[in-house]
């Protein structure tokens, strides 16, 4: 099962990572912690920054430079009005497929 959550979370960890940033500004560490806490426990800080420079670059969240007591400052990554839009076309596509899912699901085990 591991092998297919891990699969699976490829392609929807963009909008995992969206969903977090739409409940509060944070910066990668925290993100990172926040979805380990919510039971993604796999999931490598690596593959959550690289995440966080694609969705910079494609301008999907804001980024600031916060002053930290332990080194350098730290990227605090907020969503803009681009990720509120993505992380809604995410949403509905994941309604959709979820329901396509459900459907199948249902017809390969009539009761």
């Amino acid at each position: 099962m591991a092998r297919q959550i891990t699969e699976m979370l490829k392609g929807t960890l963009e909008g995992v990572v969206l969903a977090v940033l739409a409940g509060r500004d944070a910066y990668g560490y925290e993100i990172t912690a926040s979805l380990r806490d919510k039971g993604f426990e796999d999931i490598a800080e690596g593959t959550v920054y690289a995440l966080l420079v694609r969705l910079e670059q494609r301008d999907l969240v804001d980024v600031q430079k916060v002053a930290s007591t332990k080194g350098p400052p730290r990227k605090v990554y907020s969503l803009n009005a681009s990720g509120r839009t993505a992380l809604d076309e995410f949403w509905t596509t994941w309604d959709f497929l979820a329901g396509r899912l459900t459907e199948l699901r249902t017809e390969g085990n009539p009761s």
